[in-house]
């Protein structure tokens, strides 16, 4: 699995940019958090389909850049969390047990 490491809060506005041409998966981690670390797991054991990029955020290490996602993209902070950025929208987004990389592609793949 290849995450796109988040850990520079300008990457955000090339994420927006890019979700344009492809949907872009956020996945906020709290290295200390059990449940995090098992929602972690389970989407790096289903595999990454190709026409979705995925970025990973540390955010015990990067809280600023979390605060800023939680700002740009209207949404409550939370941990584990998954964001799906299409068109420059949040336009799914969900958080501990939920995360599901199936309900993701799903989301990934309906229109704007």
């Amino acid at each position: 699995m290849n995450w796109t490491t988040l850990n520079d809060i300008n990457q955000l506005q090339k994420l927006v940019e890019a979700s344009h041409l492809k949907p872009q998966a956020i996945f906020k981690h709290s290295t200390r958090c059990s449940i995090s670390i098992m929602a972690k797991n389970r989407l790096e054991r289903s595999g990454f389909p190709d026409h979705i990029q995925f970025h990973y955020l540390d955010l015990l290490q990067y809280r600023d850049i979390s605060n800023k996602i939680a700002e740009q993209f209207d949404v409550f902070h939370q941990s584990p969390q998954i964001l799906l950025i299409k068109s420059g929208e949040c336009i799914y987004e969900e958080t501990h047990s939920a995360i599901s990389m199936d309900e993701i592609v799903e989301q990934a793949t309906k229109e704007v």
